[in-house]
């Protein structure tokens, strides 16, 4: 895995992520796949002003990254994210105006935004404590494999807030449904390992020592597939939440007649007639 410089110059076809340097969190690349580290152990790998605003950047820069095919979202030891920095967040937007306050709000749903429309599917590793915004982060993911031991809170009503949050409200019905959401958001209660998995939430569950290996391997086989491909049906699958069942159809139509018109789809073809697996290049 290597680290290099941050990318310079206005973001645009043919950028690479792969020597990107972070400065809030450990960035790790190789062979197409990004993995983001949390990386603030002792403290459970809390998010502080800073560090939201690099991951809304830096997930924005995804989009025009050729070289990033799957992304890794995970957290330094035992944990995946504690949410907001109690002393470096919460503490500060108690002293806001609501100006400010709806600054900071949009700021961390701009986030949220950038994690659904950035084209390679975001695969989150996730042990140990997961919650406030650790939880969305988690959320925001297309895929997520977690550990018995893993403990997923939406606890925003435990500070007094309400538990629409960066999304939760029209994102976390989808995945687990609504009476099982509003039950998570009203009561800000962890959801186990055992449970998230069970309720749909959780893909899969590992071992902890084999989680981050179960989510790289996981994120290499997508990067060795139609890349091209995989960046439309995240985005079929975000945008048909707006969609009725017709336009959907008419939707995926042109969709699929695009990818249709891919190299990909023409080696997977030349491939099957010659009984040879397909190489995909993502174009």
């Amino acid at each position: 895995m290597t680290e290099g410089t941050k990318p310079t110059g206005p973001a645009g076809a043919g950028r690479t992520m792969a020597n990107y340097r972070a400065q809030n969190f450990k960035y790790d690349f190789n062979n197409g796949v990004a993995c983001i580290t949390l990386n603030r152990p002792d403290r459970k790998n809390p998010l502080t002003f800073d560090s939201y605003a690099e991951l809304r950047d830096m997930f924005r820069a995804m989009a025009f990254a050729e070289d990033v095919k799957a992304v890794v979202l995970t957290g330094a030891g035992e944990n995946f994210c504690s949410g907001g920095d109690v002393h470096e967040i919460i503490g500060p937007l108690t002293k806001l105006d609501m100006p400010g306050l709806l600054s900071f709000t949009r700021m961390t749903g701009d986030l949220v935004k950038a994690m659904r429309a950035c084209p390679q599917p975001i695969i989150a590793a996730i042990d140990g404590v997961c919650a406030g915004a650790g939880a969305i982060l988690a959320m925001a993911s297309d895929l997520r494999l977690g550990t018995a031991r893993s403990k997923t809170a939406f606890l925003f009503t435990r500070v007094g807030l309400a538990g629409c949050d960066m999304g939760a409200c029209a994102i976390l019905p989808r995945i687990v449904g609504q009476g099982r959401a509003a039950e998570l958001l009203f009561t800000g209660r962890s959801m186990t390992g055992d449970e998230a998995e069970k309720w749909g939430f959780l893909n899969r569950l590992c071992s902890p020592g084999e989680l981050l290996d179960a989510a790289m391997s996981l994120a290499k086989e997508l990067a060795s597939g139609p890349t091209f491909a995989h960046g439309m049906t995240k985005k079929m699958l975000h945008q048909e939440w707006n969609m009725g069942v017709d336009e959907a159809i008419e939707a995926e139509a042109q969709a699929q007649a695009i990818c249709m018109a891919t190299n990909d789809f023409d080696r997977a073809y030349q491939a099957f007639v010659a009984k040879q697996k397909p190489v995909f290049k993502g174009d």
